[in-house]
C-alpha cells in the first residue's frame, strides 16, 4: 500500500519545514491511538498541549511530528515545523479533500449522526473502498483531521459535521463540500448557546450551503422544522414516516434484539433486519438508505448491506456483563444526550425482558436556561420505564426529585461518585441504561461495570 502522505507533499500542504524527510502511513493528534508510521501532530489545547508528548510520540514510532515550537533537549529531527500545527492540520485537511477524487457525503443533526454516518460506512464499504470519520470526529479539528486521512483512491467518503455554536457548521462544511449532505433531525441539543429550536434547524440547514454542484440535501420530512431546512438546499429528497417522503419508513417489528424495517422507495418496497431496537435508529436507517442511493449505491445493495447492523460503544452498543451473581445486559449510551435521545434510549430499554431495568442518568449539558424543564420533564418517562434509577449532577437531580420515591436508587454529584455504587448494586438478570452527555462523564460508570469479575468484586477503579 501506497503512503498516505509522502514528505513532499506534507511540506507543500503546510508550508512547513521538514528538518529530516519522512513520508507518513497516517495522521494522530493522540500518543494513545497513534500507530507506528503516523504523522503526530502536536496540537495545543484546553485540555493539554501535544508538544508535551512528541518525544513519547517519536519513542512510539511515529514516522515524524509537525510542532511549532521544538520541545527543549529533543535531539531527533523528524521534524515538520510549522507556524501553528492547527492552521498546519486545517491546511492538510484541505489538501487532502482536493486530492480526493470520489464522492463524499457530510452528515450533522442533532441526533442520530454518529449512528448514521456509521450505517452509511457499512452500506458504501459493500460496494466500494470507503474513507470515513473516525468516532465522533465532527469539530474544527476533528473535520480537517477526518479530511487528512482521506484515502485519495478511495470511492466514496463520509464526514460528520458538528457544531455547539451559531456559524460553526458552514465553515466545516466548505471544507468537506460534500456531493450529498445528511440532517438526520433537529432537537433542543446546543439550546444553550443558540437560544431557540429555529436557530438550531437554521444553522444545521447551513450544511446544505456547501453541496457541491448537482448535489442534493438529505432531509427529515417529518420534522417539524422541515420548511427551514429546505430553504438552504438546491436540491433535496426526504425520509420520514408519512406519504410523499423519498424513502418512507412503513413499517417497523422490533423487539429487544433489533427491527426489521419495510422502507418504500421508488416504487418498491425494501426490507431489512437492523441489531439495534428502537424507531429512532429505524428512522437513521431509513436516511442512509436515501442518502446512499443518492450516492450512486443501487437500492437492493443498501437494504442488504444494512443487514446486521449494530451500534458502536456509546451510542446504544448492547452487551453482557457480569454481576455479582450472574449476568446483566449493559445498554451503553453514554457518549452523549438530548431529551429526544434519553427518550429514545428509555423507548429501547422498555423493549428489554430483565428481571429489573435500571436507569442510570448524566446531566444534558449545553441547554442554558432550558436545562430545569428539559431535565424535570424526563420524569414521567423514566418512571414509565425504570424500576430503580440512579443519578448524578445538579441538572439530573431535578429529575431524579420527580420521579417516585420507591424509584430512586442513589443520586450523586459526579459519575465518580456514582460508579461505585451502581456497579455494586448490580444484579443478575437486569437491563441497565447508562446515558448522559460527553461532559457528566458517564463512561466511568460503564468502565465501573465491565470492570466487576464473576464474583461481583471491582477488578479497577
Amino acid at each position: 500500500m501506497s503512503r498516505l502522505w509522502i514528505g513532499d507533499d506534507l511540506v507543500a500542504a503546510t508550508g512547513g519545514e521538514m528538518r529530516t524527510p519522512f513520508d507518513a502511513d497516517g495522521i494522530s493528534i493522540d500518543t494513545r491511538s497513534m500507530a507506528p508510521g503516523d504523522l503526530f501532530v502536536a496540537l495545543k489545547g484546553d485540555a493539554g498541549d501535544g508538544h508535551d508528548h512528541v518525544a513519547a510520540a517519536l519513542r512510539a514510532g511515529a514516522a515524524g511530528v509537525m510542532v511549532h515550537r521544538i520541545p527543549a533537549g529533543l535531539d531527533d529531527t523528524r521534524l515538520l515545523v510549522v507556524h501553528d500545527t492547527f492552521e498546519a492540520l486545517r491546511a492538510l485537511g484541505i489538501s487532502g479533500r482536493c486530492r480526493f477524487q470520489g464522492r463524499m457525503l457530510a452528515v450533522t443533526g442533532s441526533v442520530g449522526k454518529t449512528t448514521t454516518k456509521e450505517m452509511l460506512r457499512r452500506i458504501l464499504s459493500s460496494v466500494a473502498e470507503t474513507s470515513a470519520a473516525l468516532a465522533s470526529l465532527n469539530n474544527h479539528w476533528g473535520v480537517p483531521l477526518t479530511l487528512a486521512r482521506l484515502n485519495p483512491y478511495a470511492r466514496f467518503a463520509v464526514a460528520e459535521i458538528g457544531m455547539n455554536h451559531a456559524g460553526e457548521i458552514l465553515p466545516l462544511a466548505r471544507m468537506v463540500r460534500p456531493h450529498v449532505t445528511v440532517i438526520t433531525a433537529v432537537a433542543a441539543a446546543h439550546i444553550g448557546y443558540l437560544g431557540s429550536i429555529e436557530a438550531i434547524a437554521d444553522e444545521k440547514a447551513s450544511i446544505s450551503m456547501a453541496l457541491e454542484p448537482g448535489g442534493v440535501a438529505i432531509l427529515p420530512g417529518d420534522s417539524p422544522h422541515f420548511a427551514r431546512l429546505k430553504t438552504m438546499a438546491p436540491r433535496y429528497r426526504q425520509f420520514g414516516t408519512r406519504a410523499g417522503m423519498d424513502a418512507r419508513l412503513i413499517s417497523v417489528d422490533g423487539d429487544a434484539n433489533g427491527s426489521t424495517l419495510s422502507i418504500a422507495f421508488d416504487g418498491s418496497l425494501y426490507r431489512t433486519h437492523i441489531a439495534a431496537p428502537g424507531r429512532h435508529m429505524a428512522m437513521n436507517a431509513t436516511a442512509a438508505f436515501l442518502a446512499a442511493t443518492a450516492m450512486g449505491v443501487m437500492p437492493d445493495q443498501a437494504a442488504a448491506a444494512l443487514e446486521g447492523f449494530s451500534p458502536v460503544s456509546g451510542r446504544g452498543a448492547r452487551r453482557t456483563v457480569h454481576v455479582a451473581d450472574g449476568t446483566a445486559l449493559l445498554l451503553d449510551e453514554s457518549y452523549n444526550a438530548s431529551s429526544v435521545a434519553v427518550r429514545a434510549a428509555l423507548a429501547v430499554l422498555g423493549l428489554q425482558a430483565a428481571k429489573r431495568r435500571v436507569v442510570v442518568l448524566g446531566d444534558m449539558r449545553e441547554l442554558g436556561e432550558a436545562g430545569p424543564a428539559e431535565h424535570r420533564g424526563l420524569a414521567p418517562d423514566i418512571a414509565d420505564v425504570a424500576d430503580v434509577v440512579y443519578a448524578c449532577g445538579p441538572l439530573m437531580k431535578l429529575a431524579y426529585d420527580a420521579i417516585p420515591q420507591r424509584l430512586r436508587g442513589m443520586h450523586a454529584d459526579t459519575s465518580d461518585a456514582l460508579a461505585p455504587i451502581v456497579a455494586a448494586a448490580l444484579r443478575d438478570g437486569d437491563a441497565v441504561l447508562v446515558k448522559g452527555s460527553l461532559g457528566s462523564r458517564m463512561k466511568v460508570i460503564v468502565d465501573a461495570i465491565e470492570a466487576i469479575a464473576a464474583d461481583g468484586k471491582r477488578v479497577n477503579n
